[in-house]
Formats: C-alpha cells, sequence, structure tokens
C-alpha cells in the first residue's frame, strides 16, 4: 500500500467515488478472510478512489478489535496500490485511540472516525472527542458527523483549525441548513462525503453544498452502475440521475425501508443474490427475506 500525507489522502479520496467493502462471515458468522480478500481484490480493481475498511457497511459495530486488525490488514494487503484503505475508529475515546494505533500498524492510509457509544454529548465534549482520536495518530482522519456526533458549523471549524491531520467530514445527518453552514464556514479545508444510507438518493443536491464526493455501498455488488450515477452526478447529468433514481435506486430503497438494518443487510443480499457470496450479517441485523432477495435479485438484473 502506498503510504499517504493526510495532504494526499484528502487529495485521493476527494477524486472519485468511495466505497465500503461489507465484512464476509462464514457460515458461524466469524470472519471469512478468504472471501474477504477475493472480494476487496474485485472492488479495487475498479475506478474507486478509497475504501473505508471495516466500517458502517462492514459492521464495525460487531468486530471485535482484533476482527478490525484482521480486516484492515486483509484489505491493505488486497487493494490496488493506487486504492487507500482507511479503518474505523468509535466507541470510548479510549478504544478509538486503540483502533486509530491498530489502523497505523495494518498500514492504512486514514481513519473513518465513528461517533462514541450511546451517549449524548456537547459541542465541546465532541471537539475533545476529535481532537484526542487526531492527537493519537499521524494518519488523516475523517470525522463522521452523524447520530449522537452531529456536529456544528463552529464544532467543525474549531477542531479543524487545531488538528491539520483531520482531512474530511462525511455527513450522516442529512440537514441542509447543517451542511451550508460548515461549507460556508470552512469552504475547501475538508473533503466532504455523503454518507446517508444510499447515498445517491441525495448526490445530486448535496453537489451544489460542495459534497463532492459520497460513499456507495451499491458498488459492492453493482459496481459499472455506481460509477456511470457518480459520473453523472458530478457531469450534472439530470436525466441520467433520474433515470437511475426511477429505475433502480428508489425501488432498491423501498426493498432496504422494510426493516430496520437492512441498510447493511441489503448489500449483502446484493452480493449473494449476484454470485458473489459473502455470508450473513450478525445479530442484531436481521437477513432479507427469500421473497425480498428475489425482488432484489430481479431489479439488479435491469442494471446489469
Amino acid at each position: 500500500m502506498t503510504a499517504y500525507s493526510p495532504e494526499d489522502l484528502a487529495a485521493k479520496i476527494g477524486s472519485g467515488l468511495l466505497s465500503f467493502p461489507v465484512t464476509a462471515f462464514a457460515d458461524d458468522l466469524s470472519f471469512d478472510e478468504k472471501r474477504y480478500r477475493e472480494h476487496v481484490a474485485w472492488m479495487s480493481s475498479h475506478d474507486v478512489a478509497g475504501l473505508f475498511a471495516a466500517g458502517g457497511t462492514g459492521e464495525f459495530f460487531s468486530l471485535t478489535n482484533d476482527e478490525i486488525s484482521r480486516v484492515v490488514t486483509a484489505a491493505v494487503d488486497e487493494a490496488s496500490e493506487r486504492v487507500p484503505v482507511l479503518a474505523p475508529a468509535g466507541g470510548s475515546l479510549p478504544n478509538a485511540i486503540e483502533q486509530a494505533r491498530i489502523a497505523e500498524q495494518a498500514g492504512a492510509a486514514g481513519i473513518l472516525l465513528f461517533p462514541p457509544y450511546l451517549t449524548e454529548a456537547s459541542q465541546d465534549g465532541l471537539a475533545a472527542y476529535i481532537e484526542g482520536v487526531c492527537a493519537s495518530t499521524n494518519l488523516g482522519v475523517v470525522v463522521y458527523s452523524r447520530a449522537n456526533m452531529s456536529l456544528q458549523a463552529d464544532t467543525v471549524a474549531r477542531v479543524a483549525e487545531r488538528n491539520r491531520n483531520l482531512i474530511g467530514f462525511k455527513d450522516g445527518v442529512g440537514s441542509i441548513d447543517q451542511m451550508t453552514r460548515i461549507y460556508s464556514q470552512l469552504g475547501d479545508r475538508l473533503i466532504y462525503i455523503g454518507g446517508l444510507p444510499t447515498a445517491e438518493t441525495f448526490a445530486l443536491p448535496y453537489l451544489e453544498l460542495g459534497v463532492t464526493t459520497y460513499s456507495s455501498a451499491m458498488f459492492n455488488f453493482v459496481p459499472e452502475f455506481a460509477l456511470s450515477f457518480y459520473a453523472a452526478v458530478r457531469a450534472r447529468d439530470h436525466d441520467f440521475v433520474f433515470a437511475g433514481l426511477r429505475d433502480f435506486v428508489l425501488p432498491f430503497l423501498e426493498i432496504r425501508d422494510r426493516k430496520q438494518g437492512y441498510a447493511v443487510s441489503i448489500i449483502k443480499a446484493g452480493l449473494n443474490v449476484t454470485g458473489r457470496e459473502i455470508g450473513r450479517v450478525r445479530p442484531p441485523l436481521t437477513d432479507l427475506t427469500e421473497a425480498e432477495n428475489e425482488s432484489l435479485r430481479a431489479l439488479i438484473q435491469r442494471v446489469q
């Protein structure tokens, strides 16, 4: 894996589409390293600007630190030289710092910082959490604003000023007002990444707010469609984008929204029904029903 400075990593991940490899599990729900390595190698053979190993779609929340180390190491080994791998960190501050250390040891190019577990916190507390992780590593850090870490513009600006290795802001909140304030205040200081579930839905309006890239979960199983859709968004090809939304993305959302947690489950299902077996999800997530799998299979055939 090529070494990336925080500045180089920011330029790279801002240059194209991003994605999250799902984490492969065997029948007993243990990490299936062989299948995972094959999947990462296949994903990185396409024109992707960065991969988030063991991220949200990779079931970060259900992995041990030892498993995260194995997952990230495997991803770094198998990714193309031109594709940087970002590793996860989150939960308690000591745990997030430990995971940042794991990322460095595994050879990751950067870190995606998830919210602290469960508890709500003030903006000052969230700033201290982010700064604690940034100070613990030389890697570039992308902060994931979502759930109990919904960051205000002043907070992001303050942390970015103090920590040069904070390179990116990933939005999982979906507030137009919030994104407008953040981009207006920070401009090109950060890379802005769309991080809402099925980010394609929001890609075109978010482009006008400075969010020039996003992480595509469906890239896992329909990479050609995902890349074509991203190119149309960047070209502001409204006809192509709205045709893709109408014919594939919105019907896909209809299946995804049937149960909580399906935002991850449906990605694994997409691989399984297209013959790239990747296994089940771990509890507390649940897998799609057979009928839902068949609906998904028929939908995917429209864009293959």
